[in-house]
């Protein structure tokens, strides 16, 4: 198994500079599945892509910068997908919510045939605040209401695996994410793993869902107002393409 490991990027100096890239290097220097780390930057503004190049490409032989323009996360995610060399692909984000030791759960479902494995928080997000705690659940019963996802509980926790092949099967079939946003700050872009996850049920495609842990990360990249009110839009759009028999199934 040949992995891309895939870490979306945006004006991450503050998380680089606790040391996360340090601790992605050297856990996957010594990993023989994983062959690369994609760092897909979306158009970072401050001195993110300047400390990669200088201090970590030379550092860690599998990293990869990937400098794309500001279009949000989503688009971050494909171009890496895109340009991945691995069988299967595995995104993480750059907070490391999700300790990168959990790739363990991923891989042994992969092992056991599963082509499309998400780690899951199974409601249980520690440190969250209250207020997104009853956000995520309303969430989840509206997207249920309008596309479903074969019971899925969590879609939205940014660790994820796919088999690279399929991967590209299902961005071929993007609507809602099929062409480039222009965005303003940061755009996470929730709406993408859901495109993504639905058209992966509509083609057959069995979801394995695996907890994990995971503990809550402050960031000033999430934005929960403006990303639910954009997410819930692209729900909408993602239903609307549905009845129009839009998609490609």
């Amino acid at each position: 198994m040949d992995i891309s490991l895939i870490i979306p990027c945006f004006n991450e100096e503050v998380n680089i500079q606790k040391g996360v890239l340090d601790k992605i290097g050297n856990y996957t220097a010594i990993r023989d599945d994983v062959i690369e780390v994609l760092i897909s930057d979306d158009g970072s503004s401050d001195s993110t892509k300047k400390i990669i190049r200088e201090k970590y490409l030379n550092q860690f032989k599998k990293f990869r910068l990937i400098e794309n323009q500001h279009h949000g996360k989503a688009f971050s995610l494909i171009s890496a997908i895109k340009e991945a060399k691995g069988n299967f692909v595995l995104f993480t984000d750059m907070d490391l919510a999700t300790p990168l030791e959990e790739i363990e759960k991923l891989i042994s479902q992969a092992k056991k045939g599963s082509t499309i494995i998400i780690g899951s928080r199974n409601n249980a997000r520690q440190g969250a605040p209250i207020l997104r705690k009853i956000m995520a659940r309303g969430f989840i019963i509206v997207r249920d209401l309008f596309i479903g996802l074969q019971g899925i509980k969590d879609s939205q926790c940014g660790f994820k695996m796919f088999k690279r092949e399929l991967a590209l099967k299902i961005i071929d079939r993007l609507i809602v994410f099929k062409r480039e946003r222009d965005v303003v700050g940061s755009s996470v872009g929730a709406g993408f793993d859901l495109e993504f996850l639905f058209i992966a049920g509509k083609l057959g495609n069995k979801i394995k869902e695996v907890p994990v842990h995971w503990r809550h990360v402050e960031t000033k990249n999430v934005n929960f107002l403006t990303d639910s009110f954009e997410t819930l839009n692209d729900i909408l759009k993602i239903k609307l393409y549905e009845l129009r028999n839009k998609y490609q199934f």
